[in-house]
């Protein structure tokens, strides 16, 4: 634990060094981009993607998309017996790491990896990304290749002799999802840290501006390799944008332990396109607002919850060997739903469908300015509370009189004198009540739905003045300059006393 904090003030204090120096803040908004996997599963060719790419360029490069990111197995053939578990089929270099598939990627031949398809996104104005997986490959593990010293260029030699994938390799920690694939490294041994800066150095010789880390959060959580990664790449001489993913399992503490260490994370599995996935975002994305993870510090600038990639368009299936091949599932009225949770929830914005069949209904659905600018630059996104009533439709002046109700179920009641400031009540449901008749008619209750108790501790005496229009207090905090900045509660709520919260008296 004493090691863990060492590294996180570590970090903190180079993120705080980077911008001092007045270099561009890292992931300063949700990142947006395309991703291949939606339409494409693990089978994606170079010109496939190049072709993506410049259309990328072309129709939402000004809309803020600058990532393009080619998603798993970028190195594994594309042969008879190969698919997503399968293993034997990956190409690997003398020291163990994952190259592309010269086949599908030709101009990765002769060690060049992806240095001549980064620096074609580049002349077309965007980023590129790729996807890794945690630890080392099983494959590597059984050919038992060395382990490259990036200071040296050599073997890496520690105790007097060489050390090799299996002295490093955990075959006990294999991802859960691919367990053929890849396995956990020790990064207790010097030899594991080596192995991890070995392959991130190579990303970054590639030119490779995005990194989505898999297999090493949500159940799969690997706490030491992702704060390694995160060291290494505050100390390489070219910027990656580093995302961790999938996120299932995942909670806002797991979330708070990684956020200062990356810039994005994902926070549920796999979203495809039926409503059930869509759905259960809501919940998610409610729960990690909550926890104000949204926007918070992270690797070298912020870090952002994401809600995984839009399905969106002309797609292929979860891992599949062809594609794509089919139009989305999801009706119109389901993908502005999605879009629109993506944007309040301050997602990532990563289309995954084949952008060689963009058609103008989804085109224009992500890029509505409206969405993206609620994306980008809106504040302090949380769920509103419910509102019921039996009487539908009978309690909107009432209704009004509430007025930014938060956390703290807060009334923009405005006067002692004013009759809705009485006949309040806290039910034993969790809930805040009005259970008085009012002069428009309203018979019966309605409630507001609360989170969590009032702590007797935390009331606020509320004085009525005599020469003032406004409710008098004396609350220990005051308003924050962001609150103050937003605006006031109530048509009085400027004055910072204007904090008020119900008691459990009612009052």
């Amino acid at each position: 634990m004493r090691a863990f904090s060492l590294t996180f003030l570590i970090l903190t204090f180079l993120s705080t060094l980077f911008l001092q120096r007045g270099e561009a803040e890292h992931a300063s908004s949700p990142p947006r981009g395309w991703n291949s996997y939606d339409s494409y599963s693990w089978i994606i060719s170079e010109e496939e993607f190049l072709q993506n790419a410049q259309l990328v360029s072309q129709r939402l490069k000004n809309h803020g998309y600058e990532y393009v990111v080619v998603d798993f197995l970028w190195y594994r053939r594309k042969v008879e017996g190969a698919n997503t578990n399968s293993l034997g089929f990956d190409v690997i270099d003398e020291w163990g790491r994952m190259v592309p598939d010269p086949v599908r990627w030709p101009s990765t031949r002769n060690g060049k990896g992806f240095a001549e398809v980064a620096k074609k996104v580049h002349s077309m104005g965007l980023k590129f990304g790729i996807h890794v997986m945690r630890g080392i490959s099983t494959q590597a593990f059984n050919a038992n290749t060395p382990i490259l010293d990036v200071t040296t260029g050599k073997a890496y030699e520690e105790s007097g002799r060489t050390w090799r994938a299996k002295d490093v390799g955990i075959k006990e920690r294999a991802c859960a999802w691919m367990k053929n694939g890849f396995m956990s490294v020790n990064t207790k041994s010097g030899a594991g840290l080596a192995f991890l800066r070995s392959l991130y150095q190579q990303y970054a010789d590639w030119g490779v501006d995005f990194v989505k880390h898999d297999c090493v959060f949500g159940e799969d959580f690997d706490l030491d390799e992702i704060t390694y990664v995160s060291k290494v790449l505050t100390e390489l001489n070219h910027t990656i944008l580093y995302s961790l993913s999938p996120g299932t399992s995942a909670t806002p503490s797991m979330a708070k332990d990684v956020s200062a260490l990356v810039n994005m994370y994902r926070i549920t599995g796999d979203d495809w396109d039926n409503w059930k996935d869509v759905a259960a975002h809501f919940d998610v994305s409610r729960d990690f607002a909550a926890a104000n993870m949204i926007g918070a510090r992270g690797l070298r600038g912020k870090s952002w919850p994401d809600l995984d990639m839009l399905p969106l368009g002309w797609l292929s299936n979860a891992g599949s060997n062809e594609g794509p091949h089919r139009k989305g599932n999801l009706t119109l009225d389901e993908q502005r739903s999605q879009v629109t949770l993506w944007a309040m929830a301050k997602s990532p914005f990563m289309f995954g469908g084949d952008m060689r069949q963009l058609d103008e209904s989804t085109l224009s659905l992500i890029t509505n300015p409206t969405l993206l600018e609620i994306n980008s630059f809106s504040s302090n996104n949380k769920e509103f509370p419910y509102i019921s009533s039996t009487k539908k439709g009978r309690i909107r002046n009432s209704q009004s009189r509430i007025s930014n109700i938060g956390s703290s179920s807060t009334p923009g009641l405005t006067s002692c004198n004013d009759v809705d400031a009485r006949g309040w009540s806290i039910s034993d449901l969790g809930q805040v009540c009005w259970n008085e008749k009012s002069r428009n008619g309203l018979k019966e209750p309605f409630c507001l739905y609360k989170r969590k108790p009032i702590p007797t501790s935390d009331k606020v005496h509320l004085l009525e003045r005599e020469k003032s229009d406004c409710l008098g207090a004396s609350p220990n905090r005051k308003l924050t300059s962001k609150e103050s900045k937003r605006g006031p509660f109530s048509p009085c709520g400027f004055h910072a006393n204007q904090m008020w919260e119900l008691t459990h008296n009612g009052t």
